[in-house]
């Protein structure tokens, strides 16, 4: 090596200093951060210097300057979006990452990583129960998770038409549906956004916010003896016919389940609602961005009987894993699918055919970060006691927030605490927004705003591994307080 290996030796050690240095500060300092972006842009942005500066001196600065703008997300008392906290084992694996530096694409360019990210693969499908031979893409999240088992879905089921997609493109072909309940995540939108995919059809569902099995059938019968002739337009109602209607066998249908809704946690009807779709010809993708872990545990089997049936999934692993970001998991059930969808044959690219396939083949980037290590790291660190301990703690301390809620006076929980999701009222909106911004102000605890069924609330999402009795102590009084400095009025 023509470079001294030595000059990482201070780099790494002042980036490690201020790495646990972060670490060490989250258990006590403000949750929230202290700058607002545009305080810290001309700190960062001033002239590029004219000459190099020493590189260890750079990680200082770097550190220095971003400190007050940081959200201390590993905190026990952030409860503020789906965002996890970091394992200890994983965070180790993920600074080993950086320093190996390899793309992760091809196995036998860098036979180590695909080895890893295969191994954490088949221990992911055994803890939730899916079955043996599914491919497992590590993605930047679940947006691309949901997008890579989509697209899996667009490729299988216009193969099946006879409709070669990566010759014609999607213009002229089979036309293709898609059902999904009302209270779906926009990342599912967005996925069939990116994948030309129309926006789709709202189905009906309950106070939970879980699909309604009866409804979905009534839609997918509806549509499908209506063919072509009853377009969706207006945020899926049934809009203005359109001439040259299709044979329902014509066209491609993929239905899209949720494990884990957003304000209250609840997991979708999945042996009902699979077997509606798949009696009707339709591809099942699951989004469990969150909701999916809850598979690993005993507690939740009956809410997710039936979700192995289902063709494709989609989690996270930076949010109820707690390894750091970004890492989301793509889980398809047909392997030639997601290859033939996602990739791709060159002549420069040395492919290992012992093997099952290149991992290049089952997300959408050529060229990434070793994701699956940390997720290996951390399934390793805690083994399947561990995993289920992890999940089932989460879901015990949302429900100790949400007892503790109840007791605050004008607090009312909006949603049966099922899994790691608490919505609450105070009252009014107005009076909701307010003591909302009082409780991120006082800067001891992180919970955030939201709208649900209309109305506005105080939304906690319960993910990090570290957050413990004390901390939701500390939470529950933070939003007393918040509440007590608003006085008694009620519109306010």
């Amino acid at each position: 090596m023509s470079v001294d290996p030595g000059v990482y030796d201070e780099v790494a050690k002042r980036a490690a200093a201020h790495a646990l240095g972060w670490l060490d500060s989250t258990g006590t300092r403000p949750v929230g951060p202290r700058q607002h972006a545009d305080e810290l842009l001309p700190l960062f942005a001033k002239p590029l210097p004219e000459h190099p500066t020493d590189p260890a001196d750079v990680v200082d600065e770097l550190a220095a300057l971003a400190e007050p703008g940081l959200m201390a997300m590993q905190s026990g008392r952030f409860f503020g979006w789906v965002i996890g906290g970091t394992l200890p084992a994983a965070l180790g694996a993920d600074w080993l990452v950086s320093a190996w530096d390899q793309n992760a694409a091809m196995r036998f360019a860098t036979p180590a990583t695909a080895a890893v990210e295969e191994a954490a693969a088949a221990w992911t499908l055994d803890l939730l129960g899916l079955p043996e031979g599914c491919d497992v893409g590590f993605t930047t999240g679940a947006t691309m998770a949901n997008f890579t088992g989509l697209a899996a879905a667009r490729q299988s089921l216009l193969t099946d038409r006879g409709w070669d997609l990566a010759a014609k493109g999607l213009s002229g072909g089979p036309p293709v549906r898609v059902f999904a309940g009302a209270e779906r995540h926009d990342s599912v939108d967005l996925a069939l956004r990116y994948l030309g995919l129309p926006a789709p059809i709202a189905v009906d569902a309950d106070a939970e916010g879980r699909i309604r099995p009866d409804a979905l059938a009534a839609a997918m019968d509806l549509f499908a003896d209506a063919g072509l002739d009853a377009d969706v337009t207006d945020g899926g109602r049934a809009g203005a016919g359109r001439s040259g209607g299709a044979r329902a066998a014509d066209i491609a249908t993929i239905v899209c389940l949720q494990a884990g809704n957003l304000h209250s946690g609840a997991f979708d009807p999945m042996r009902e609602s699979i077997a509606v779709a798949h009696a009707r010809g339709a591809w099942v993708h699951v989004d469990g961005a969150f909701g999916l872990w809850a598979a690993v545990s005993p507690q939740f089997a009956e809410v997710l009987d039936g979700i192995d049936g289902a063709d494709s999934w989609a989690t996270d692993a930076h949010k109820t894993l707690n390894v750091p970001y970004d890492c989301g998991l793509a889980i398809v059930s047909r392997p030639e699918a997601v290859r033939t969808a996602l990739g791709v044959h060159t002549s420069y690219l040395i492919t290992d055919d012992t093997g099952p396939g290149d991992p290049f083949e089952r997300v959408p980037e050529f060229s990434r970060r070793a994701r699956g290590v940390p997720v290996w790291a951390a399934l390793r660190s805690l083994g399947r006691s561990g995993t289920i301990e992890l999940v089932e703690t989460l879901a015990l301390r949302a429900r100790e927030l949400a007892d503790g809620l109840r007791l605050i006076e004008g607090a009312d929980v909006l949603n049966d605490v099922v899994f790691t999701q608490v919505s609450i009222s105070f009252g009014s909106d107005a009076r909701t927004q307010a003591v909302t911004a009082r409780l991120l102000a006082d800067g001891v605890t992180w919970m955030s705003g939201s709208k649900w069924h209309g109305r506005a609330v105080l939304r906690i999402s319960v993910s990090n591994w570290s957050t413990d009795e004390s901390d939701v102590a500390l939470a529950l009084d933070a939003v007393a307080r918040a509440v007590a400095s608003l006085g008694t009025s009620r519109g306010v």
